[in-house]
């Protein structure tokens, strides 16, 4: 008798339970919507990163460079991190000449695990506790198919594009959590929702690192850490040397990003505080019409946009990996010697 009261009882929580999570489900879904719409006429205010410590990886060229630049026309500190030495170095100069705020630059490869840390030590050491982690450093092997690519640039990509990610928060996070202050950023491609012919291992790679920063969150949001921000930035093609030649079928819909645009709009989402930016803003369409139409329509879609042949006319300019070199008293070296290493191309 005890048994069926309390087993009746266990139902009854059970139902209520159930009931207020349907609920809230339904109470937040309308909240949310509203606020989304809201913020399309009212935006977040942006947040000041004066004397703020960022970190850029893959920050001698490209949207790295100009996504540093920009943060620190609002007075972040920089500290740059590259695996091309002279590049670096070179970027670091100008924007010194530049900007009236301080640049560090460290020569990492961030695909090695020991070389991170090792880079993260001296970065603390020398500067101090990173506040904002900028993780762009990327790199696509060229024209392959997915059989054909040497395996040896395979693993390298998913190294660059996804473990790095692991090795910079294990190097950063930390501290952030401490003070329950800091940003990641994690600058992934249209590549990591859509998938596009001839580029399997790059589409991977960061599909990965998009998944991997949204489980991060997740475990911020558990830990009740408030005051640590994510960002996750999808663009769709950027007119920097990475996908050099590729062509958009359709540029009205999906045009090829100017860079300095591209940079400022991923800074205006990291000062807003966005948790996530597509660019251009006909992705968010695309999305959403990716998560209702049938798997075979999909495949439709890919073609009608570009996907099955948007690395036809590519030809970007390499940055061969032995551009690595060791930096006094810093890095030792770790190039890797590969005969397709021609092939490879940082962003």
């Amino acid at each position: 008798m005890h048994n069926q009261v309390f087993q009746s009882f266990e139902r009854i929580l059970q139902n209520l339970w159930f009931i207020k999570d349907i609920f809230e489900l339904i109470l937040g879904a309308v909240f949310y919507y509203f606020e989304a719409f809201v913020r399309l006429f009212i935006p977040h205010c942006k947040k000041d990163v004066e004397g703020e410590i960022v970190l850029v990886t893959g920050a001698a060229n490209g949207i790295g460079k100009l996504i540093a630049k920009e943060l620190g026309h609002y007075g972040a500190t920089l500290v740059l991190w590259d695996i091309n030495s002279e590049a670096l170095d070179k970027t670091a100069k100008e924007l010194k000449q530049v900007l009236d705020v301080r640049v560090y630059a460290y020569t990492c490869d961030c695909s090695r695990r020991s070389e991170v840390y090792k880079a993260a030590e001296l970065v603390k050491r020398e500067v101090g506790d990173v506040s904002i982690l900028v993780n762009n450093a990327g790199m696509v092997t060229g024209k392959y198919t997915f059989v054909e690519a040497p395996d040896s640039l395979v693993d390298r990509t998913l190294r660059v594009n996804v473990a790095a990610h692991f090795w910079t928060y294990k190097a950063f996070l930390p501290a952030m959590l401490q003070q329950n202050h800091g940003h990641l950023v994690c600058v992934a491609c249209h590549g990591g929702l859509f998938a596009m012919n001839g580029l399997a291992d790059y589409c991977a790679s960061k599909s990965a690192a998009v998944s991997f920063a949204e489980s991060i969150a997740l475990e911020l949001l558990v830990l009740k850490k408030e005051g640590i921000k994510t960002t996750i930035v999808c663009p769709y093609l950027i007119n920097t040397k990475m996908f050099w030649g590729c062509q958009t079928k359709r540029p009205s819909f999906l045009p090829v990003l100017d860079q300095r645009h591209a940079a400022k709009q991923i800074v205006d989402g990291i000062l807003r505080e966005k948790m996530y930016l597509l660019l251009p803003s006909s992705l968010y369409f695309l999305m959403a019409l990716k998560s209702l139409m049938p798997a075979k329509l999909g495949i439709i879609f890919v073609n009608f946009f570009g996907g099955m042949d948007l690395m036809d006319h590519f030809r970007g300019v390499p940055v061969p990996i032995n551009s690595y070199k060791k930096p006094q008293q810093r890095q030792r070296n770790d190039s890797v010697s590969d005969p397709h290493t021609t092939l490879v191309y940082y962003n």
